[in-house]
């Protein structure tokens, strides 16, 4: 098992260069970079994406000729935006042989040269490798300061969210499997269908308009994860203000994961309760609990715990932009959405990059998971 541990951990670092390199490049073609989004905030405008309509430049760095002039940066000194090109890590200052000092592009023997998109990638990913995730272009903290700060909020979501789910789903999932037919199976599949049709946000504004301050009741908070005099709550005045503040967005980002949940260990536990050996337990005079949770659990559970890092990383990753923006959480999901807005592309490709990693390890945790469940099952002897 180790070999096998050590094998997908080196597959971890060709598979993070793939992402990288797709969404670099990919990234080269949306219009609007992080130039014209400073232009277009010391002009006035606030959104480059007003001033690009209809530009027929694709290029996200926003490496346009200088006698062209940027699309929504018309007016600017081009020394003032040959300056940011340099900042942002578009440019260099290249000097003549023999220059001393320090490079200025004011010394007539000093030039600007545009660094190509390859070179930029393979600076970038060089400097990955020391974790060095550089600086945010719009804020003065540096990129690894900033998914730290934002974290724990998205990590919080999802784990709660991932444990609600499965501490509900599984028991009603075995549930509906002992009562395959019956009333409760039916309307019980009933509610979670309609639970899962309906999208996350609408249930989130639902949620709000109910229970925080809307049309009816006043009962939890309208938004953010704790109170403004969280400072001075004792200990357990900060864990229940704190679940106060976290109900309803958990509430909301877990609605979608109970019906594939449920139906997956219902149809998981009908499998294996009509295979011989149950029948064989029942036989022999095993009371139904104990073939149930000391037999079937076992075998029944290996595909439902399997799809415990895919639930979470989707809560993590997929629902924390909505769920976030509609509670007005600070986390990693508004985080990377106004990264993808402003074009901070520092942000952008140090959360993917974080992204990316904990998704790759939560899929080698469900391999382990596997083996903890089935000592049976031997990656190591795969093919």
């Amino acid at each position: 098992m180790g070999a096998y541990i050590l094998r997908r951990l080196l597959l971890i670092i060709p598979t993070l260069f793939g992402i990288m390199v797709l969404n670099f490049f990919l990234t080269q073609f949306v219009p609007g970079g992080p130039i014209e989004q400073v232009a277009a905030r010391l002009e006035g405008d606030g959104d480059s994406l007003q001033s690009i309509a209809g530009s027929g430049d694709a290029a996200a760095s926003g490496q346009q000729e200088q006698d062209q002039g940027y699309i929504g940066a018309r007016g600017l000194p081009p020394e003032f935006l040959a300056k940011l090109e340099v900042q942002f890590g578009f440019a260099r200052i290249v000097c003549a042989e023999g220059h001393t000092g320090t490079p200025d592009l004011k010394d007539p023997a000093c030039t600007k040269e545009t660094i190509p998109t390859v070179e930029r990638f393979l600076i970038m990913m060089g400097n990955y490798l020391t974790f060095d995730f550089g600086q945010s272009y719009f804020r003065s903290i540096s990129v690894m300061d900033l998914v730290l700060e934002k974290m724990p909020v998205s990590i919080t979501l999802g784990l709660w969210s991932t444990l609600i789910a499965y501490l509900i789903s599984i028991p009603m999932g075995i549930r509906k499997a002992v009562r395959d037919g019956t009333p409760f199976d039916t309307w019980t599949s009933g509610a979670i269908i309609i639970g899962y049709a309906i999208p996350g946000f609408l249930f989130a504004i639902l949620l709000l308009v109910l229970f925080a301050g809307g049309s009816y009741w006043k009962i939890f908070p309208l938004r953010g994860l704790t109170s403004e005099n969280w400072e001075e709550l004792s200990l357990w005045g900060k864990a229940v203000d704190y679940i106060w503040h976290i109900t309803l967005p958990v509430i909301a980002s877990t609605i979608s994961s109970f019906a594939t949940l449920t139906l997956l260990t219902k149809n998981s536990f009908l499998d294996e309760i009509k295979k011989q050996y149950v029948t064989t337990a029942r036989a022999k005079g095993l009371a139904e609990s104990r073939v149930l949770y000391g037999h079937v659990f076992r075998n029944a559970m290996l595909i439902v715990i399997a799809g415990f890092p895919a639930l979470f990383v989707s809560v993590f990753f997929g629902g924390s932009v909505i769920i976030e923006t509609v509670f007005s959480l600070d986390g990693l999901g508004q985080l990377g959405f106004r990264a993808a807005v402003e074009r901070d592309y520092p942000v952008i490709f140090g959360t993917l990059f974080f992204f990316g990693l904990i998704g790759l390890v939560m899929q080698l945790i469900s391999d382990l998971m596997y083996v903890w469940i089935d000592p049976r099952i031997d990656f190591e002897r795969r093919g």
